[in-house]
């Protein structure tokens, strides 16, 4: 099958189609002008035979028409089948071509109508939110480029609506009122409804445009074919190549036309531009070298055509493939006759071998669609038997809906199926998330106000805030703000719209405060430092002290107590101050017990200067823990008595026992000082 009578031409609006000449195209184009230039003398009489013979196609009829180039198309067709080694294989391979152009005529029709408006969580937002959208899309967007997201926006919004009616509807009956009387107006619906006919208005007034320029396209090709008839009929070899040259560019430049016209105009126009090479053989040695240059360019994209074959993704490779369709047509010229029919059928093949590459592809994906099918059958049937009677809290249904999510998300990555097999299947899931979904309407219908009412104490929580937050009274004030903090969070959720502006006041207000509160805690750890490094100093005197007696130690402790409390980053000296102190009482000629007297009234007495209630606390309780455990031993020793009824006085082990009794005892006399000593002070 000749390969100029057969393809078609891919039909792109603008002038980016428009092949830019490579240089070896220029020189081609110079030498050839020359020569016609230098040779239109010697080549009268062959002008002449090419005018007589083209006078005689005029005779006999006067304009070529589009029937007439097909006949011939068809009959040089026959002829190369009949030579062809199989006319099985070479019909399966020329509809493979057929089907591949036909691809690229579609595609390129629909060029101005792609886009990649990406496609928005639709079905998660409410009715403005979809106006909003479509609004959006009206403004951003040309009209061809939006029916996919607008077609989204229209489904949802619907769907959406047409619950809401049936719920204010259901609210009407149920207050007593007559279906027939049921009304609803809704401002969204109405700005959507305007915004809608606004998008079909703009819509139609595109496809009726593009009718016309199609149109107007058609008849500019006309006028291009004419003109090439013209052009080989005057034959003029001063200037014929340069207006060849003229027109090329003129059709290149024109836009699509109608679908149904595209295929024999274009086999018309090339039936012409090959009878114009022909009239070229007066300059062979030229003419020869623009079919080398365009025979080079053909293998080249058969070569780029062959290794598409080797792409995984075909898809992708379908989508180079029309592109290099488009390129053989449009871009590149034809070849010397001895091997126009050869490169066109190595085209051929190696397009079919991708298209049947495609094709087997789509085989395989109809034989997974049962597979899909009974997976998607079995998330419907999860969601339908999904269990919401245990959901109670705002948390119990999120965690629902996050799991009723992923299988809606499981049931779009199951795969794609033909619209024939997946409408039933559609259905069936929107009945199933739709029970799921009025369960969860009619949880947050109640929880709606529930969340007014958390609104009211949220608002009451920050006007007491915001009263309080330029207080001095700071140990009261702070403990009531920490309170309301923890109250806060206790709190539910309130209305979304609310949520972060209430919330913005009521931090707004606290942080006054504690900032306020914050900067005057470091004014005063200012002055601390200073009284810190005063007790530092003093700390290395009380250190230096290796011996005292008991006034002078009471001085150290005097002094020390006089710089005022410990802050609590740095309260380890007080350790070492009263380990020094311990150290001291140790060396004085007094009993153990007293200097363990002495030792802990330091201790407390410190803790007392601390203003530390909590350790006070705590080591009355642990000297209360110690009496009892003292107490425990001694009531155990004087039952191990009994054992001893027998013996002697002077026995080892009933002495052992006496003593210790006698010291459990003596320490016991001990931890009661102490118990009164620390209960006597006011704290």
């Amino acid at each position: 099958m000749n390969q100029e009578s057969t393809e078609d031409q891919v039909n792109k609006v603008g002038a980016s189609d428009e092949a830019v000449p490579t240089e070896t195209e220029k020189n081609v184009d110079v030498g050839i002008e020359s020569s016609l230039e230098s040779a239109a003398v010697l080549a009268n009489s062959t002008v002449k035979d090419q005018q007589e013979e083209t006078d005689q196609v005029k005779e006999s009829n006067d304009e070529v028409g589009a029937e007439t180039i097909k006949e011939e198309v068809e009959e040089r067709t026959n002829s190369v089948v009949a030579d062809s080694a199989g006319k099985d294989q070479q019909e399966s391979v020329d509809k493979a071509v057929e089907e591949i152009e036909e691809k690229v005529a579609e595609e390129a029709e629909k060029e101005a109508e792609k886009s990649a408006i990406p496609m928005l969580d639709y079905p998660n937002m409410d009715l403005e939110a979809l106006a909003d959208a479509l609004e959006k899309l009206l403004k951003e967007h040309p009209v061809q480029q939006l029916k996919k997201n607008t077609d989204a926006i229209k489904n949802v919004f619907n769907a959406k609506f047409g619950a809401l009616l049936a719920e204010k509807k259901a609210l009407f009956l149920a207050d007593g009122g007559d279906s027939i009387d049921f009304q609803y107006a809704s401002p969204v619906k109405s700005r959507y409804n305007a915004l809608l006919t606004d998008y079909k208005k703009r819509r139609d007034a595109y496809y009726t445009e593009l009718e016309t320029r199609l149109k107007e396209n058609l008849e500019k090709r006309h006028s291009v074919i004419h003109d090439l008839k013209s052009l080989i009929a005057d034959a003029d070899t001063k200037t014929m190549y340069k207006s060849f040259k003229a027109l090329q560019t003129r059709w290149r430049d024109i836009g699509p036309v109608p679908r149904n016209k595209y295929n024999d105009t274009w086999r018309n126009y090339h039936h012409h531009v090959e009878r114009f090479y022909d009239l070229l053989h007066l300059s062979n040695d030229f003419r020869d070298l623009d079919f080398k240059h365009n025979l080079e360019e053909k293998l080249k994209l058969i070569a780029r055509v062959e290794a598409l074959a080797e792409l995984e993704n075909v898809n992708d490779a379908f989508k180079e493939l029309q592109q290099f369709h488009k390129t053989w047509k449009e871009e590149i010229g034809p070849v010397s006759q001895e091997h126009r029919e050869e490169v066109w059928q190595k085209f051929s093949a190696a397009s079919k071998k991708i298209h049947d590459k495609r094709h087997e592809y789509f085989r395989s994906l109809r034989s997974q669609h049962q597979s899909i099918i009974e997976t998607k059958l079995a998330i419907i049937e999860k969601i339908s038997a999904y269990d919401t009677s245990m959901n109670k809290k705002h948390s119990d249904w999120q965690r629902s809906i996050k799991e009723v999510e992923a299988m809606r998300t499981a049931y779009f990555d199951a795969g794609k199926l033909p619209h024939s097999k997946s409408e039933q299947l559609w259905q069936k899931f929107k009945t199933a998330t739709k029970a799921f979904n009025h369960a969860k309407n009619a949880f947050y219908k109640v929880e709606k106000s529930t969340q007014q009412a958390n609104l009211d104490k949220k608002n009451a929580l920050i006007e007491l805030a915001e009263s309080l937050q330029e207080s001095d009274d700071w140990e009261n004030t702070t403990n009531v703000m920490k309170k309301m903090q923890a109250d806060w969070k206790k709190i539910g959720h309130v209305p979304r719209k609310f949520s972060d502006p209430i919330w913005k006041r009521f931090k707004a207000a606290c942080n006054l405060y504690f900032d306020r509160l914050h900067n005057k805690q470091d004014a005063a750890n200012k002055e601390q430092m200073a009284f810190i490094e005063e007790k530092k100093a003093y700390l290395e005197t009380v250190k230096a002290t290796d011996k005292a007696s008991l006034e002078e130690i009471n001085d150290f402790i005097r002094k020390w107590r006089s710089f005022g409390e410990t802050p609590r980053s740095v309260r380890h000296i007080e350790s070492k101050f009263n380990k020094h102190i311990d150290k001291l009482l140790e060396g004085l000629s007094m009993s153990p017990d007293e200097i363990a007297m002495l030792k802990f009234k330091n201790l407390v007495d410190g803790y007392l200067a601390q203003n530390d209630g909590h350790k006070l606390n705590s080591e009355q309780l642990f000297v209360r823990k110690k009496i009892d455990e003292i107490n425990k031993e001694i009531q155990q020793l004087e039952n191990n008595l009994s054992f001893f009824s027998n013996a002697a006085n002077d026995n080892p082990l009933l002495l052992n026992v006496r003593a210790s009794i006698d010291k459990h005892i003596n320490d016991v006399a001990i931890w009661k000082q102490k118990l009164s000593y620390i209960k006597s002070l006011d704290y």
